[in-house]
């Protein structure tokens, strides 16, 4: 395996572990409007993610920065290509990350309520727009033999890639409720549990319409059948397990099905574009990991400070999660975020 091919892969991992994280942040942040009934519970669910949404988020800063240093033309293409989408999805991380401090700080009722609702749409807009890149991108963009893309609407905006920015929303919203379950006690852990209870079914209609939709408008199972064949069955299997730990109350089997359905999405679809980074409507004009990649130097350089810093960083995480394990109850006065 060349570096390159390793550092691909590596890329992957990273939005891999970024959606698993940033996927229940999200999926909390859309739960305020659909689970809690009043101010001290919608304080209650942002708290649960309170000491962990801003860490969760650098797995994203990581992953386009690792595709900048190793595959910088990957990067040139993508970002300058997807550029107002990319936009809109800056625009509701920064909405989200402003609400926590603006909300904490707001002396009236309708200041916190404002500051709330734009925690939901801050929440809401990065996973929808995030997925219809990826969607979007996996069916082939007119791009030249420079490896300039130039989407038009219609290349951006098609059915697969609205769907997948709607699966990528319920999904989160999903594994949002598990994690509620897991950090929360009274009626909205129950509240959570009933209503994933209803998104389930949808959710696995949504997963079969998803998968035809790839079937019918991407090469992948044209080109790589059994492992992409393999890796939707692992899709739908993920989230069987997170409805079985709905259906039998338990948190953590729900908690991980949900996390690991949203991470094999990624799987999916970085083995649909192996060997290729872009794919261009015209073959001959998208862009190989081997064109993509950095100098070879540079890539040792990176692959050695990634072998150091980051089971250093993973260590931090674990640790970081394991201070904040005592549930919360909405009706005591000591919620803090």
């Amino acid at each position: 395996m060349t570096l390159s091919t390793l550092w691909f892969i590596l890329i992957g991992l990273l939005f891999a572990i970024f959606l698993f994280l940033e996927g229940f942040d999200f999926g909390v942040g859309m739960a305020t409007r659909f689970l809690a009934h009043d101010e001290m519970e919608r304080s209650a669910i942002m708290s649960t993610i309170g000491p962990h949404w801003d860490g969760n988020e650098t797995w994203l800063v990581t992953a386009g920065g690792a595709m900048f240093a190793s595959l910088p033309m990957w990067y040139a293409s993508l970002f300058s290509g997807y550029y107002i989408l990319f936009l809109l999805v800056l625009v509701g991380l920064i909405l989200r990350g402003v609400s926590f401090e603006f909300h904490k700080h707001a002396e009236t009722k309708t200041g916190k309520n404002l500051w709330m609702w734009t925690f939901f749409f801050g929440s809401l807009i990065p996973p929808f727009f995030l997925c219809m890149i990826l969607l979007s991108m996996v069916q082939g963009i007119p791009m030249d033999a420079n490896g300039n893309a130039f989407p038009a609407f219609f290349d951006v905006v098609n059915l697969l890639s609205i769907v997948g920015g709607v699966a990528g929303v319920l999904l989160s919203l999903v594994h949002g409720l598990n994690f509620i379950r897991l950090r929360v006690e009274g009626p909205l852990r129950d509240r959570a549990r009933k209503l994933n209870k209803i998104l389930y079914p949808i959710l696995f209609l949504g997963e079969v319409v998803f998968a035809v939709l790839v079937f019918l408008q991407t090469d992948f199972f044209t080109k790589r059948f059994a492992s992409s064949l393999i890796i939707t069955a692992l899709i739908v299997l993920f989230s069987l397990l997170g409805y079985y730990g709905v259906l039998k109350n338990r948190e953590g089997w729900s908690f991980a099905g949900s996390g690991l359905s949203l991470s094999m999405v990624i799987v999916l679809l970085f083995n649909g574009l192996f060997p290729r980074v872009m794919i261009a409507t015209n073959p001959a004009h998208s862009i190989l990991i081997s064109n993509a990649a950095n100098s070879h130097y540079t890539l040792v350089i990176m692959t050695i400070v990634a072998c150091i810093l980051v089971p250093i960083v993973a260590i931090y995480f674990i640790w970081s999660y394991s201070l904040f394990t005592k549930r919360i109850n909405p009706r005591e006065n000591t919620v803090k975020y």
